[in-house]
């Protein structure tokens, strides 16, 4: 008898709790062999292409293109090692809510009549939780009736916990003034997460300037000098982020499960802006690093999220992401932060001001607007102020950006 295997759902991350299917690259009866492409995996940072570790056949396809489910979900069965599920025997769901959308794929039928399998969203169920609200009964608006997060809303507003009488518009239906169009998989899993991020994370912002004249003399004077690539103003920014983590490790942490975890090494995200979306890449281990360092691994980081080239590990770490909107003369921006990081940072575009001097007399003056997003579970106001000082200080001190970690310090 033949030995079909399952086919999970791959955890491409640590926050990673669900992925969609944008891709099969063969179908039942196909063989493969060792480093063939099986799949591929969005999630909201990233899509993975999936390989197979061993030879074998496709048999069955249990997760569609276009589908979401959660980690761990059996995707896929195929003759080659996975966790071995006999043909023609009967398949036991250890968690059935959790596993695949199709309920015909419980054997036996007769069985699967008596189970109640309902499919929704991490969240749907949190918030159910959160309600004591049943799922049973609620009619999901997502693909396949699946219940997310707005349909458990709408049934608690109701105060609807056992009944079916919710059923919001689905997200394909068309308006009177326009025509639907179908988000990709990628801006789906992105809008979920910046609601769950804005709903779950405690946000609060500080917002101040920074006068940046001199950091403009010193990035003109460093970018005259032959044989180095050039420095945009966010890489300055960069570097003054990276300065201020140095000097305050107790903002190089995150929240994470219940649990603080602090970083040894430092690691900045910065946004960069794609076709497929905004992008958040991760800098890893710039402590110590130089400008021109930081600015070259930035550079070359953005290049591989354009060209679609960058590693899943890229997309991962850090406590703290630059989001930078000067380019479209944006005084200030107030960003969302990007889970499980504990902060970002928003730049606006530098403006010319008139400041009284010391003698009261109007000065020109070039600030940069700025405003910090902090998680309030791991920060208060006080320490926030203190983070977002040391970044103004470095921009408005730019030498402080050439020094080393130990200068800083002694300073």
């Amino acid at each position: 008898m033949n030995e079909l295997n399952d086919i999970l759902m791959p955890k491409l991350g640590l926050t990673m709790t669900e992925g969609t299917i944008s891709e099969w690259s063969i179908a039942p009866g196909d063989r493969v062999s060792p480093g063939d492409l099986l799949f591929v995996v969005e999630t909201d940072k990233v899509a993975t292409e999936i390989t197979a570790e061993a030879e074998g056949e496709l048999r069955e396809v249990v997760v569609p293109v276009g589908e979401t489910v959660p980690v761990g979900t059996v995707v896929g069965r195929w003759t080659g090692p996975g966790q071995g599920v006999p043909q023609d025997e009967e398949v036991q769901d250890e968690s059935p809510a959790e596993a695949s959308a199709d309920p015909q794929l419980n054997t036996p039928v007769a069985k699967a009549v008596d189970e109640t399998r309902v499919i929704a969203t991490p969240l749907a169920r949190r918030l159910a939780r959160e309600h004591g609200l049943e799922l049973v009964g609620l009619t999901g608006s997502g693909p396949r009736g699946r219940i997310k997060a707005e349909d458990v809303r709408a049934a608690a507003q109701a105060g609807a916990s056992n009944t079916g009488a919710v059923q919001p518009q689905p997200d394909t239906a068309p308006t009177d003034s326009g025509q639907s169009i179908p988000a990709s998989a990628m801006a789906q899993a992105m809008a979920r997460r910046m609601v769950e991020a804005k709903q779950q994370v405690p946000h609060f912002y500080l917002a101040a300037e920074a006068e940046v004249t001199e950091l403009l003399d010193l990035r003109g004077q460093l970018n005259a000098q032959e044989g180095y690539d050039k420095l945009t103003l966010n890489d300055m920014v960069l570097v003054a982020v990276v300065r201020a983590l140095e000097v305050t490790p107790e903002h190089n942490r995150i929240f994470l499960d219940n649990q603080i975890v602090q970083f040894q090494e430092v690691d900045v995200g910065m946004a960069v802006s794609t076709d497929r979306g905004l992008l958040a890449p991760v800098i890893k281990d710039l402590a110590g690093c130089n400008v021109d360092e930081i600015a070259g691994r930035a550079h070359s980081l953005q290049q591989q999220v354009v060209e679609g080239s960058v590693r899943r590990e890229d997309m991962q770490g850090g406590a703290i992401t630059v989001s930078n909107a000067g380019m479209f003369n944006v005084s200030y921006m107030t960003p969302i932060i990007n889970p499980p990081q504990s902060a970002i940072l928003g730049v606006g575009s530098i403006r010319e001001v008139f400041r009284p001097d010391d003698n009261g007399q109007p000065e020109l003056r070039r600030e940069m607007g700025l405003v910090l997003a902090a998680d309030h579970r791991l920060h208060d106001g006080a320490g926030a102020l203190v983070f977002l000082n040391r970044i103004i200080d470095a921009l408005q001190q730019p030498h402080q950006l050439l020094r080393s970690r130990a200068l800083l310090r002694r300073g």
